[in-house]
């Protein structure tokens, strides 16, 4: 690499619910350096974000003065700034051309990449951070197929030539915590490890009674209940049920779907990556710093980058 290619050239913000990542990029789109908080958006007292942001990135801008690029739900409604969702179809030139500026304090401008949203019937579905993490993927050749993106809600993402078609939403993370917090179900679970036969067998009960799950979620109390599990075991039983559900649901036409791209390095993708296997279906892990790729490619498109 040249001292030209690796000179800082961006900063890229990713600022989510309950965590951020920051991110000092070169002029050949390459990470030089990296930063990650606890400090969610929901983690900001009196939403002080500035001063968050200033503690975390404030030593990259004064050695020089560099564009910031900020994604995920930092622009939403219970962030910094709200901006309107883009519209599909979508790609990197597509949200450059919707960036919002903001100038702070410090006299620094801030780029916040907007979320994107579609409608099924009638009905919307919105997600705000994923669409920068396909647009980096794009970038490393990945721009073509369904991606899967685990999450308290999941989405599973339809990409061509590195454009985002189409998305939807699954609430399965959030519902497993509600489950599990708050009904009868979590009264006879008990913590320890993974337990991947368990969970394997919540999978393939999901996938053979794709219209079951309200009758089958009755079992997660009677199987510990009767001793044909153990409590260790329920846990990760209804988490098989909920994702094998998600995975029947979403991959209905499995014949045309190819091989799915998971995004992500959690405990969760590596679930996601259990149940695609045991629905027989073909997966591979995208790298965990796409989002990176996303800021430097709709810089680059929006001209913020020489």
């Amino acid at each position: 690499m040249n001292s030209d290619a690796s000179e800082p050239a961006l900063i890229g913000v990713d600022w989510g619910t309950s965590s951020l990542r920051a991110f000092l990029i070169s002029k050949d789109g390459q990470i030089l350096d990296g930063i990650s908080s606890p400090q969610g958006i929901m983690q900001v007292p009196g939403k002080n974000y500035e001063t968050v942001l200033d503690r975390l990135i404030g030593h990259w801008l004064a050695q020089t003065d560099l564009p910031v690029l900020a994604s995920g739900m930092i622009t939403s409604r219970n962030g910094w700034i709200e901006t309107t969702y883009a519209r599909m179809p979508l790609d990197a030139g597509g949200l450059a051309s919707a960036l919002v500026p903001h100038d702070i304090a410090s006299g620094t401008r801030i780029h916040f990449v907007t979320g994107a949203s579609i409608e099924h019937a009638g009905r919307p579905d919105v997600m705000r951070g994923e669409e920068t993490q396909i647009i980096g993927a794009s970038a490393l050749a990945l721009s073509d197929g369904t991606f899967v993106m685990p999450g308290t809600h999941s989405k599973w993402v339809q990409v061509s030539n590195g454009q985002i078609m189409d998305f939807s939403t699954y609430m399965t993370g959030e519902i497993f915590a509600a489950l599990k917090e708050h009904t009868i179900l979590g009264t006879l679970m008990e913590d320890d490890e993974f337990n991947s036969e368990a969970f394997k067998a919540g999978v393939t009960v999901a996938m053979e009674d794709k219209a079951d799950l309200l009758h089958n979620l009755f079992h997660v109390r009677t199987l510990p209940l009767m001793g044909k599990i153990p409590k260790t075991a329920a846990a990760d039983y209804m988490s098989g049920l909920l994702i094998g559900t998600e995975v029947a649901a979403a991959t209905d036409n499995a014949s045309t779907i190819g091989t799915i791209t998971l995004v992500g390095r959690s405990d969760l993708s590596d679930r996601y990556e259990i149940a695609l296997q045991t629905a027989n279906i073909e997966s591979r892990r995208a790298p965990d710093d796409i989002v990176a790729k996303g800021h430097f490619k709709i810089a680059c498109a929006a001209g913020l980058i020489g």
